[in-house]
C-alpha cells in the first residue's frame, strides 16, 4: 500500500497515444521507483478518437498507481493538463507529454535539482528532434510573444518540468478560461532552475499542433498575458493619423503648384484606405479582447471529466 498523499505525481495528457500508453507507464514506472515507491501516474484522455482510453484502462487495472481522467470531449493540450493537476496530490509534480519525446528517465535528473531548493525545475531541450516547421513555429511564437508581453521565454524550455506542492496549487487557483500551463507558471514566480535533458525521438505518429492550432495558441496565449496589442493598436493610429495629415498636406500644395488635375480623387481614395484599415485593425483587436472577456465571464467548465479511474472517494 502507498501512503495517502504520494511523493510524486506525473500528469501526462493524452491524445492519440494508444500504442504509447503501455510503453510510457512502464518507463516511468521504472524511473520513478529509483526515487520512491510512493507515486501516481494521471493519464488525461483528451477525447482522444482512437483507443487511448482503451489502453488507459488496461493500465490502470494492473497498477492502482496509475490513475485515469477521460473527458467528455476533446478540450486541449493545456485544459487536459489542468485536469491532471486539479486532481494530482504529490509533494511534487511532473508534467510531461505523451509522445516520449520527453524522457521519463530523465525525472530523477529534475527530481535530484529540485532538492537543492527549487520550487521549479524545468528540462531543457539540448537538441530537439522537432521538424523544420515546428522548430520555425516554435521561434516565431518565441519572438512574437517575449516582444509583445516584455517577457524573456526560452524556447528550449516547454510543460515538461518538476513542481512543488505549493506552485500548483497557486496554479490551480488561477480561473483563466485561456489557459496556457507555461506561461501561467511564469506568471507565479517561485525559485527556477533548468536541467539540461536530451529530447526523445517520438515513439508513434506526428504532432497534433498543425499551423492552424499553432496560430490559435499563440493568439490565445498573447492577447491573455498582454495588453500591448491595445497599445500598438492605438499608436497605429496616431501614426497613420499623421501619415493622413502629412498627405492631406502634400495634397493641397500638388494642387497650388498644378501636379493634380482630378480634384479630390487622391486625398479621397487615400483617406479611405488608411481610416478603413485604421478601424479594421482597432475594431478586431478590441474584439478579440472582448471575446476573451465573454468567454471568462460565461463560467463554464474549462473541462469535463466522464471517467476517472483508480481515485479515490475524495477526488
Amino acid at each position: 500500500m502507498t501512503k495517502a498523499t504520494p511523493h510524486i505525481s506525473v500528469i501526462t495528457p493524452e491524445y492519440k497515444g494508444e500504442k504509447m500508453v503501455s510503453e510510457l507507464v512502464a518507463r516511468l514506472v521504472k524511473s520513478i521507483s529509483t526515487i520512491t515507491d510512493s507515486f501516481e501516474i494521471i493519464l488525461v484522455n483528451d477525447g482522444s478518437p482512437d483507443k487511448t482510453w482503451l489502453a488507459i484502462e488496461q493500465e490502470c487495472h494492473k497498477d492502482n498507481r496509475v490513475k485515469g481522467l477521460n473527458l467528455s470531449r476533446n478540450f486541449g493540450q493545456h485544459y487536459a493538463i489542468t485536469a491532471g493537476l486539479n486532481y494530482a496530490k504529490g509533494d511534487w509534480v511532473v508534467v510531461m507529454d505523451c509522445d516520449l519525446q520527453d524522457r521519463p528517465e530523465e525525472i530523477p535528473n529534475l527530481y535530484e535539482k529540485a532538492q537543492e531548493g527549487y520550487d521549479i525545475v524545468y528540462a531543457r531541450r539540448m537538441h530537439n528532434k522537432f521538424g523544420f516547421l515546428k522548430q520555425l513555429s516554435s521561434h516565431l511564437f518565441h519572438w512574437i510573444f517575449d516582444w509583445l508581453s516584455g517577457m524573456q521565454t526560452d524556447k528550449t524550455v516547454a510543460n515538461f518540468g518538476i513542481y512543488s506542492h505549493q506552485v500548483i496549487s497557486e496554479f490551480n487557483k488561477m480561473p483563466e478560461v485561456a489557459r496556457s500551463f507555461t506561461s501561467l507558471v511564469y506568471y507565479l514566480g517561485f525559485r527556477i532552475a533548468t536541467v539540461d535533458v536530451e529530447h526523445g525521438e517520438r515513439v508513434e505518429g506526428t504532432t497534433t499542433y498543425n499551423l492552424r492550432r499553432l496560430l490559435k495558441l499563440t493568439f490565445d496565449i498573447i492577447i491573455s498575458n498582454s495588453n500591448k496589442p491595445l497599445y500598438l493598436a492605438i499608436n497605429g493610429g496616431i501614426i497613420m493619423s499623421l501619415f493622413s495629415f502629412a498627405l492631406a498636406l502634400y495634397n493641397i500644395i500638388a494642387k497650388w503648384v498644378g501636379i493634380i488635375h482630378v480634384d479630390g480623387y487622391t486625398t479621397t481614395v487615400f483617406s479611405i484606405w488608411f481610416v478603413g484599415g485604421l478601424l479594421l485593425m482597432m475594431m478586431g483587436v478590441l474584439g478579440l479582447y472582448i471575446g476573451k472577456i465573454f468567454n471568462q465571464v460565461k463560467g463554464r467548465q474549462i473541462y469535463i471529466v466522464r471517467d476517472k479511474l483508480n481515485f479515490d472517494e475524495n477526488n
